[in-house]
């Protein structure tokens, strides 16, 4: 009888055992570079087409894009989900009222291209469209072209209250930087590549108005000289919402330059002039600032690895045929 009942029990566990390597290797399908080669093989070209177009009409469609990307995938993973519009969807976060509308119409555009082609109709996810362009604006922009891995499926959910304490802050320090990249299995390196980010684009005045107004002066990690212009820029009673460039040298060039302005001490962030002023993330700064080979390849490996956080695949979500509205 015990023999039995031990039989029984060891059939049992290793049933469940299996049913857990089935629903973990479903669960875990690996994107792939030519996920669309036999359902639409043009994809790439089609989205990079739409993209070049946008961008001819307005810059800020790169920064915008890149963006967006970024906000996306730390939230809920990269699953369009920012995308969504409800009225109580991520994007109505505070913390996402700032993404610029170019970075959705830019989606928005290649997706309606990419479905005005019979074969490809409702076939590639807004998720992957939005990783592709976001390849497409860094390459635009001077930066560097890299193989976009594929096969994501859009995410049915979107709330406001999946946003709060998802995204980095203006004036985070290193400790806080670190854990929150590492909780989407990224290491310090990584989130050093991707602040690089911020070569291009433009903040607001209320983001780092405490650095340049304080009971106690001037940010002492600021550059003195850049705070004044700063202040011409941004004085004491502007309209908070007023845009101020992230890179005062080249903003509208992919390249390492910011890297050579937090040397410099013209970090427009804290969280950017920490990246220099710790000693523990100091040596990659200097690396990347002396050499732009050295940041091309660390961003492409963090975006890369950017792209993997929480996808969906297979059946877990859905293609939508409306990138704001799920099917």
């Amino acid at each position: 009888m015990m023999k039995t009942e031990t039989k029984m029990k060891m059939q049992m566990l290793c049933f469940l055992f299996f049913s857990f390597l089935v629903a973990s290797s479903y669960a875990q399908v690996k994107l792939k570079q030519n996920f669309y080669q036999n359902t639409c093989p043009n994809v790439e070209s089609i989205v990079r087409s739409a993209v070049t177009k946008k961008f001819q009409q307005t810059f800020v469609t790169a920064p915008a894009t890149l963006r967006l990307f970024f906000h996306d995938c730390f939230v809920r993973g990269c699953d369009a989900s920012v995308m969504l519009a409800n009225g109580n969807a991520e994007k109505d976060h505070h913390d996402d009222l700032s993404l610029a509308g170019d970075g959705f119409d830019t989606v928005i555009k290649a997706k309606a291209a990419v479905d005005s082609n019979p074969s490809c109709r409702n076939k590639v996810s807004c998720a992957d469209i939005l990783a592709l362009a976001t390849r497409d604006v860094v390459a635009l922009t001077g930066g560097p072209s890299y193989n976009v891995e594929l096969g994501r499926r859009d995410g049915r959910i979107s709330t406001k209250k999946s946003v709060q304490h998802k995204l980095p802050h203006a004036d985070f320090n290193l400790d806080q930087l670190n854990t929150m990249f590492a909780s989407h299995g990224l290491s310090q390196t990584d989130m050093i590549a991707l602040s690089g980010a911020h070569t291009l684009g433009f903040s607001h005045c209320g983001q780092f108005k405490k650095r340049i107004y304080s009971k106690a002066g001037i940010d002492r990690t600021l550059n003195r000289q850049y705070a004044l212009q700063l202040r011409q820029m941004c004085p004491v009673n502007v309209d908070p919402r007023i845009a101020i460039n992230m890179d005062p040298t080249t903003p509208q060039t992919f390249d390492n330059a910011y890297y050579k302005n937090l040397e410099q001490g013209k970090g427009l962030f804290s969280s950017d002039q920490v990246l220099f002023t710790d000693k523990r993330s100091r040596p990659t700064v200097n690396l990347f600032a002396s050499n732009n080979n050295a940041f091309n390849q660390a961003f492409v490996n963090a975006i890369t690895k950017l792209g993997r956080v929480g996808v969906l695949t297979g059946n877990q979500g859905e293609i939508r045929r409306d990138c704001t509205r799920v099917n």
